[in-house]
């Protein structure tokens, strides 16, 4: 059996490297490329041949969301792990909606990196068992919509960001938009919350277990 094509998406060369790393060891995977550029990955998965993408969600300018999203679009039968700093709880099942095989967080990559490869690779998808069984409950106790459900991707990405306490310009510097797209964002998000400052963002957001 060939190894399986892997390519690592992150912006963080010490995070590719480690990846890199637990991955040298393995002979059912090789890597076939890496990038810490939204299109350069784009580039590369659409005339390549790729069998399962890492993808870090907190691309520079581009949400890993957007960026999976458009791949599911173009190249439907390439596996996508998510990578993440936040949690399951916080985007694990917006990414498993819009298409994801699989996602783990950045501290635990090393423990689940290749456990979750290899569970992909069978064609199954990976989750922590703990996730896992919050997914199931919500399936079978289906509550009525919240309202930070109805925010798109970016909308929610940045309300986690406020809810921790970031100011606009580090939201700005991190996401790599401009100062006055992140206040647009964050009037969407007021809105549609019906809240009036950052602070009861912050309040909504512990309130519903986001942080």
């Amino acid at each position: 059996m060939k190894p399986l094509k892997v390519y690592l998406a992150d912006d963080h060369l010490l995070i590719r490297e480690g990846l890199k790393k637990i991955l040298s060891s393995e002979k059912n995977f090789t890597i076939v490329g890496e990038s810490g550029d939204p299109d350069e990955v784009l580039d590369f998965i659409n005339d390549n041949e790729v069998d399962i993408l890492i993808l870090d969600l907190n691309m520079p300018g581009r949400s890993g969301l957007d960026i999976l999203k458009h791949i599911k679009n173009i190249k439907p039968e390439v596996k996508v792990l998510i990578l993440s700093m936040y949690s399951e709880d916080q985007f694990g099942e917006r990414t498993i909606k819009a298409g994801a095989s699989g996602y783990i967080t950045k501290e635990s990559a090393s423990e689940e990196l290749l456990n979750a490869l290899h569970k992909i690779a069978k064609g199954g998808n990976y989750v922590s068992p703990a996730f896992a069984e919050k997914l199931l409950f919500r399936k079978q106790n289906i509550p009525d919509k919240k309202p930070h459900e109805i925010l798109s991707d970016r909308e929610f990405q940045i309300m986690i960001l406020l809810a921790k306490g970031k100011t606009q310009v580090e939201i700005s510097n991190e996401l790599v938009l401009s100062s006055s797209t992140v206040n647009t964002y964050r009037s969407r998000i007021l809105e549609k919350l019906n809240l009036k400052s950052n602070a009861e963002i912050i309040r909504y957001a512990i309130q519903n277990n986001l942080i």
